[in-house]
């Protein structure tokens, strides 16, 4: 057995952010996240059920969604919640989109006489990156967006609420925490890096999520799938990381990893080989499966 020299897992990589917060034993965990960030504008969630996305409907386009969580409340309210690695040239579009897919679910066997009465739906994106226009202002690393009335500024429609938590741009030190909402955020950021609990985070339920995260707990299965997360997630930072040094970044990693790539076939290609998963290419190539899927089988 490998040795584990990290304490915590990391919670940008795919299996770390399933684990601690997509996985029934999680669902505390996440319940408590979302009514930190939203109970104050929102009202309180006393209860979640994860959803599968495979029965969501495909028309828009014939794409299919992929959301790294997707669960609905007590009220039938829809979550989709996601961890965004990178900078997307799309991204607004794509959370956007997104949304479409529970909205248009709550069509489905509701008959002729449906009155197209919706239940709200959330959409919350965890970004590793700042916004390209918002790196000016340090302090903004939240959006809360919701349909309003352009002369009034008044909302105009609330069922549609997409949030946003720029993590980057959260630089709060242990000390400065001053609330319960700071504290997830501080540990969301920092989890990996943490040898221990801090005392000042030694509440039930963030005890509750260091347990959770504890490398040394993962069966040998659960962390080679971990440890092939982490390589992927290691992989797109330093991508990143080289084609910011280059210039070639413009919203997705188009630019020159080990030599300039030609095309986003041969991308698709050499990020399929290094073990990025299907959604990751997604994401930065701006392709569907179903085109990645031809690349990679022919």
């Amino acid at each position: 057995m490998e040795t584990r020299q990290e304490k915590y897992i990391n919670p940008f990589t795919d299996y770390g952010f399933k684990r601690l917060f997509g996985e029934e034993p999680s669902k505390e965990l996440l319940l408590d996240f979302l009514n930190e960030l939203l109970a104050e504008k929102e009202g309180k969630i006393t209860s979640l059920v994860y959803q599968p996305t495979e029965h969501l409907p495909i028309s828009v386009g014939n794409r299919k969604a992929i959301f790294d969580i997707y669960c609905t409340n007590e009220k039938g309210e829809k979550f989709i919640v996601e961890m965004q690695k990178v900078e997307q040239q799309y991204f607004k579009d794509r959370m956007l989109f997104y949304s479409t897919f529970p909205i248009q679910a709550q069509a489905k066997n509701k008959g002729k006489h449906w009155d197209f009465k919706l239940k709200h739906v959330y959409a919350i994106g965890i970004l590793d990156f700042a916004f390209r226009e918002d790196k000016p202002d340090p302090k903004k690393y939240r959006y809360d967006a919701k349909i309003t009335e352009l002369e009034t500024g008044e909302i105009f429609y609330d069922k549609l609420t997409f949030t946003y938590l720029s993590m980057e741009k959260f630089n709060k030190t242990l000390e400065q925490l001053e609330t319960k909402f700071e504290k997830w955020l501080y540990i969301i950021k920092n989890l990996h890096k943490l040898d221990r609990i801090p005392e000042k985070l030694k509440e039930k339920i963030f005890i509750q999520f260091f347990q959770t995260a504890e490398i040394a707990k993962l069966k040998e299965a659960e962390y080679q799938e971990y440890e092939a997360s982490l390589n992927a997630y290691r992989d797109i930072k330093n991508s990143v990381d080289w084609a910011h040094l280059k210039g070639k970044l413009e919203g997705r990693i188009e630019g020159r990893i080990e030599g300039k790539l030609e095309g986003k076939t041969e991308i698709v290609l050499k990020m399929y080989q290094k073990g990025f998963s299907i959604k990751d290419i997604v994401e930065i190539t701006g392709l569907s499966i179903e085109e990645i899927q031809k690349i990679i089988i022919y």
